[in-house]
């Protein structure tokens, strides 16, 4: 009963967030205004380019997945790591963090690979994103300070909150708790099946991680990781065109977006649902669209919020179904032994 009361607030809890800040948007916002400027000042044939450059998005972080997963003897095809980058997305509208556990679990089975070890691999991409965005916001901070300065005014709870996150007592006794128990787990010796499982899954996940610095074509990685974040980049800045009032923003404005929505993302909500929405609002907000009021959240800057954050969730539903649809195929080629699943060099299971 604890484990399904568990699974249960981890989905609802991102639903209940995700609902209640799209409902304390959209009703602070004049819905009707908001229709108007989608029906007359949005040249949608901007977003055909919007969703190829999302495409190859997808396309290259599976690529560099393939560098980390060769680097632990998993030689999965690219297409397959395509469909489970297209499902990863699909998942986590419906269930938000799993879409990461979903394909590591896939590509583990297909491969006959270990989950514990795919899964480093795994945790060690998506660090490399939380360094990359985090890389983009000291960036970016130097090139628009009064931008970052006024949204920390507006926002001083955040401010407040990360500072009392890292000068928390309790996270560095946590910290130093959780090495001393990986230290006494790995230098104990011990017969108890339990404990020497336990210690496989975190060997495997530490292999899989710290595959990263060992894989060749360590220059491909950071190539790829750079046109991962600049086609997300990309995307956003060409849909600034598709709006009459966001045309002349221009490359820094856009960065500065950029960087306040990948900040929403990472609120626990269903693809970014409400969160990116009024991270987008806010940093209109800040080049003259319209005036950031809760209590009256500007109709254009909303507008071009709800349209580039349907778009891209039409794109992923559309994706998943796609994925879906090539997985089913590609596990009936592999059932008939058409398709030949390699694992590690020597054949092994790893």
């Amino acid at each position: 009963m604890k484990k399904i009361i568990s699974n249960a607030l981890k989905f609802l809890v991102p639903v209940v967030i995700g609902v209640g800040l799209f409902w304390f948007l959209y009703t602070n916002v004049n819905v009707e205004e908001m229709k108007s400027v989608m029906a007359s000042d949005v040249n949608y044939w901007w977003f055909l380019p919007v969703i190829v450059v999302s495409i190859f998005s997808h396309i290259f972080r599976a690529m560099r997945w393939r560098l980390q997963l060769r680097a632990i003897g998993v030689d999965a095809p690219l297409s397959a790591l395509v469909n489970s980058i297209f499902g990863t997305y699909a998942v986590n509208l419906l269930f938000p963090r799993l879409g990461e556990v979903w394909r590591t679990g896939y590509i583990a089975q297909r491969q006959k690979a270990s989950f514990t070890t795919v899964l480093g691999s795994m945790v060690a991409d998506r660090l490399s994103d939380t360094v990359t965005v985090l890389a983009l916001t000291v960036f970016t901070f130097f090139l628009a300070q009064d931008a970052f300065m006024q949204f920390l005014a507006t926002y001083p709870q955040i401010k407040d909150g990360l500072w009392r996150m890292v000068t928390s007592p309790w996270l560095w006794i946590a910290a130093v708790a959780g090495i001393a128990v990986l230290v006494r787990l790995f230098t104990m010796k011990t017969e108890n099946a339990v404990i020497l499982k336990v210690k496989t899954m975190v060997l495997n996940l530490w292999n899989g991680f710290a595959a990263i610095t060992r894989m060749e074509g360590k220059w491909w990685f950071l190539l790829y990781t750079v046109l991962v974040w600049g086609c997300y980049y990309l995307q956003l800045y060409i849909a600034t065109f598709a709006f009459s009032f966001t045309a002349p923003l221009g490359v820094v404005p856009v960065l500065v977006l950029f960087v306040l929505s990948s900040i929403g993302m990472g609120v626990p909500t269903n693809g970014g649902l409400g969160s990116w929405h009024i991270a987008i609002i806010f940093g209109l907000s800040l080049y003259g669209v319209g005036v950031f009021d809760t209590q009256n959240f500007d109709s254009n800057a909303s507008a071009f919020a709800m349209l580039v954050w349907g778009v891209q969730t039409l794109l992923l539903i559309v994706l998943g179904v796609y994925a879906y649809v090539s997985m089913t195929v590609d596990g009936s080629r592999i059932k008939s032994g058409k398709t030949v699943v390699r694992t590690s060099g020597d054949g092994m299971k790893l």
